[in-house]
This record gives C-alpha cells, structure tokens and sequence, in this order.
C-alpha cells in the first residue's frame, strides 16, 4: 500500500490580495466616470426642461402678449408659474431650479441652477434667452458652452 499525497486546490493570501488591488484599480477609475455620465444625463433632462419652459412661455406670450406675468416674484422675475419649477419635472428629487429672469414685456432670460447632489456640475447654471442664446454661468475653468449644451 503507498500513500498518495493529495494537492489541495486553494488561493493564497497573495493571490487574494492582488485580486482586490485590481479591483480597486478598476472600481477607482470606472466610478468617476459613471458619477460623469449620470451628472451628464441629469443636465439633458434640466435642457429639456429649460426647453419645455421657453415654449410655455411663447404660448404665455400668445396668450397675453407679454412675457410678464409668467414668473412668481413681481410677475416677471423668480418661479415661473407657467412651467414646471424643478428638473426633473416629475418626482422627489430635484436637481436643477428653473427659474424666469429679466422678463420684460418682449424677452426673458430662462436659468437651470444645479441643486443637491447636481451642485458640483462643472458646466454650472445652464441659461436660455428668449432668441435662443444659450449659455452657462459660473462654469469650472475650461468648460465651454459647446460641451455644456
């Protein structure tokens, strides 16, 4: 009768511990990046939102004339009372303000402001005048408008 000497099949503590640095390696560049894309599609629901609100209010001008009247603070300036007041329209969390400023009776100013989790966006407030000039404001350094928009 001989002996058998039987090989055990098993990691090393090694061979773990390189596996969790690689992980980590991973997770550490991947979790930026997604954190990017989610602010990234937050943004576009606050530019359909700024848009949505720019047509409510040309149907307020149709209306009435004016564009006075579609804000809450002195009936040209603050919450619009025409639209939505929030981005996302829709829910408990808000990400961006919309609010109406500088409305006279023949232009307005639109500005999406980020909030909460959304208040590190490096494009900033997004911004849409009554022509259509859109721009940001208090963007990080090196941010354009073009990718912003």
């Amino acid at each position: 009768m001989g002996f058998y000497i039987k090989k055990q099949f098993a990691f090393t503590l090694i061979e773990l511990m390189m596996t969790v640095v690689i992980v980590s390696l991973l997770a550490g560049i991947a979790y930026p990046s997604y954190q990017e894309i989610v602010m990234k599609s937050r943004r576009a629901d606050a530019k359909g939102a700024l848009i949505g609100l720019e047509n409510a209010m040309e149907r307020h001008f149709t209306e009435s004339n004016t564009y006075l009247g579609a804000g809450t603070v002195g009936g040209n300036t603050g919450a619009p009372t025409v639209f939505f007041a929030t981005s996302p329209t829709q829910g408990r969390v808000v990400y961006y303000q919309l609010t109406i400023s500088e409305a006279t009776s023949t232009s307005y100013s639109l500005a999406a402001t980020p909030t909460g989790l959304q208040a590190s966006d490096k494009c900033g407030a997004l911004t849409l005048t009554s022509v259509g000039v859109k721009d940001i404001v208090d963007e990080a350094a090196g941010v354009t408008v073009g990718s912003c928009w």
